[in-house]
């Protein structure tokens, strides 16, 4: 019997494969310090909530994070379930009166518990009613969902609206917030189109240096106990504002999950910027600066060290920083003079001249040359540094010519 001509494909049938044509794409190396940010909360093992308008990409970040990662995704939309969708459902056994009523947990908690890994995603966060965000408050902070605990293989991350674009929105209820790593969402122009073009940035897990962990975690400790010593009253600060108290701000809880994050980005290598995203996202904005300007002085040379070796003595680049070590070379002469330590005060501010700005050393030399006792006598490096004082001295008395009298 002759064949018969296979059936012609359906218009169903071609449009799927357009759609998966249109799925198709790839991933690529690229930095991003968001994607990075969120990678490390991950790591840390501390939940996350990504901010960010309707339609940012905040649901495909996740699915494309869970995939780079080989984690299964399970999605909740925290706004369509009830409370005891979270705290579990009362099951009645066969003698309540001595084995109790076990609360029974959701389909999804069990398969992610029988999986024992994962990423559960809390969508739709800002939009779910005060009673739901009450009973979400044991799943993100103890990881427990009625009896049910879950394995220390899931990760949660969860999504909001702000509250002006969110669909019947509400504020965060300030326990649940302060249970998150608060990161703003946004969107790269360059990202975009290469996105839509079929290549998106690759997440991956940061590679985090073995030797540096005991360094990470002393370094992490030192930082924040260092900035809370001396501003106690940023230990708990609750916000006066409704809408801040639903985003970062500091506790003990908070700045639990700051230090970890330092350790983190430190034995990773982690750029300022990224840093500056968890920490600020986690404590706030005025804390979060604070502790990064604190970081910048941890990072600072010893005075000492400085002294001892003036021509190994590798200097900051930024401005700030560098007026800072100088003055403290100064300040350390200062309080203990004598004829070896300032001359080596004289080679470091020469060192500052000849790789950075020379008015950087003007008020540090100045202050040195005050403390000259009689029988010192004056180093070779004083000729160096002479032409910019006085160079320094003369602009300074021209700008003060040149302003309009009253």
């Amino acid at each position: 019997m002759p064949m018969s001509a296979p059936a012609p494909a359906s218009q169903l049938d071609i449009a799927a494969d357009l759609l998966a044509l249109l799925r198709d794409s790839t991933t690529e190396p690229r930095p991003d310090s968001q994607l990075e940010a969120l990678t490390l909360a991950v790591a840390a093992d501390l939940p996350v909530l990504l901010w960010g308008e309707p339609g940012i990409g905040k649901t495909a970040a996740l699915t494309q994070l869970a995939a780079a990662l080989d984690l299964p995704l399970t999605t909740v939309i925290a706004s369509v379930h009830e409370p005891s969708d979270f705290s579990g459902l009362p099951v009645v056994g066969d003698d309540p009166a001595t084995q109790g009523v076990p609360m029974a947990p959701p389909d999804w908690a069990v398969r992610l518990v029988r999986a024992g890994r994962g990423l559960l995603f809390l969508d739709e966060l800002s939009t779910a009613p005060p009673a739901v965000q009450a009973a979400l408050l044991r799943l993100v902070l103890e990881r427990r969902i009625g009896t049910l605990q879950l394995p220390p293989g899931v990760r949660i991350v969860a999504a909001a609206n702000p509250r002006s674009s969110a669909a019947d929105g509400w504020e965060l209820s300030p326990p649940l917030a302060n249970r998150f790593v608060h990161l703003q969402w946004t969107h790269d122009h360059e990202v975009v189109v290469r996105g839509l073009g079929g290549t998106w940035p690759r997440a991956t897990l940061p590679r985090l240096d073995p030797r540096k962990l005991p360094q990470a975690v002393e370094f992490a400790r030192r930082a924040v106990c260092g900035l809370l010593a001396a501003r106690p009253t940023l230990v708990h600060r609750l916000p006066t504002n409704e809408t801040r108290r639903g985003g970062p701000w500091p506790s003990p809880r908070s700045w639990d999950m700051t230090l970890s994050l330092i350790a983190f980005a430190t034995a990773a290598g982690s750029a300022r910027d990224v840093l500056s995203q968890l920490v600020r996202g986690t404590v706030g904005d005025g804390p979060g600066l604070e502790l990064l300007a604190s970081l910048d002085r941890l990072d600072l040379p010893d005075p000492e060290d400085v002294l001892a070796d003036p021509a190994g003595a590798v200097l900051p680049e930024r401005g700030d920083l560098r007026q800072a070590v100088l003055d403290g070379v100064v300040a350390a002469v200062r309080a203990r003079p004598d004829r070896a330590r300032w001359d080596s005060a004289w080679a470091v501010l020469a060192r500052a001249l000849e790789t950075g700005a020379p008015d950087l050393v003007v008020v540090p030399a100045t202050t040195l040359a005050s403390l000259r006792q009689q029988d010192w006598e004056v180093p070779a490096t004083i000729e160096r540094l002479a032409g910019t004082v006085a160079l320094s001295r003369r602009a300074d008395r021209a700008a003060v010519a040149s302003k309009p009298r009253r």
